[in-house]
């Protein structure tokens, strides 16, 4: 058990290295994976309900003891991302589906990914949990409406489907997450060890499949898509990093 929780740790903290390296993969063999495809759904629903048996009411303590914080930190995300990843767009006249691809990712819930980053970083863990759990609570209703109202330019998007989706593979899983680890509590212990293994082994399935679809797509405009990311994060923590040194 200590052996598989201690891979766990590792698979967890190599986790970049682990996408990166499927993801070539995926778009060198797409053959191999493209059949991965009808799992992605799955797959998002497990990672989700992972996230939920991570989550704690402690976790909201900090949004008590320190509302302003948290408040900016959430804003910030649903401000900054979106915003960026919008006119990231419109510099680079990106084709409809990469722009709305762009605008999605950067309208989406930080998640678990931003705890661990800042943990690395000997950050402010308790504020990164609390600002991560109020962004994955409220992303049912934000990220459908930030969608509609940047991505739409480019595609039809629909906000109650979107609203309805979002709700069934986010919400739902997480607060089976929730439940089951308040009603079990530390019978779920060994599964949250192994979560960080469950975790990067789906989200590396998923990246499979969508690379080994896409295959064609990301040959065509690959360097601009990469460009495109590392602008997009680039500028996420800069100005984030700015914006708290500005409000201290």
């Amino acid at each position: 058990m200590r052996a598989l929780a201690a891979l766990s740790r590792f698979v967890g903290n190599t986790f970049a290295y682990w996408v990166l390296l499927f993801a070539v993969l995926a778009f060198l063999f797409p053959s191999w994976f493209i059949a991965l495809k009808t799992l992605i759904v799955p797959l998002l629903g497990l990672v989700m309900f992972g996230m939920g048996l991570t989550l704690k009411l402690e976790d909201f303590s900090e949004v008590v003891r320190h509302p302003w914080r948290v408040a900016l930190g959430v804003v910030a995300h649903f401000v900054i991302m979106p915003g960026v990843a919008w006119l990231l767009c419109q510099v680079f006249h990106l084709p409809a589906e990469i722009a709305v691809g762009v605008i999605l990712v950067g309208c989406c819930p930080s998640g678990t990914s931003s705890n661990v980053m800042t943990w690395l970083a000997k950050g402010d863990l308790a504020l990164s949990v609390a600002i991560a759990a109020v962004t994955t609570l409220l992303a049912p209703l934000l990220t459908p409406a930030l969608i509609w109202l940047l991505a739409s330019a480019w595609l039809p998007v629909s906000f109650m489907e979107m609203f309805w989706s979002i709700l069934q593979l986010v919400m739902l899983p997480i607060v089976l997450g929730v439940v089951a680890q308040r009603l079990l509590g530390a019978k779920v212990q060994f599964a949250v060890d192994v979560l960080p293994l469950i975790s990067v082994v789906s989200i590396v399935m998923i990246v499979c499949a969508v690379v080994a679809a896409s295959q064609a797509k990301i040959a065509e405009s690959g360097l601009l898509i990469m460009a495109v990311v590392i602008l997009h994060n680039s500028f996420g923590f800069l100005l984030g990093y700015f914006t708290g040194k500005l409000f201290k």
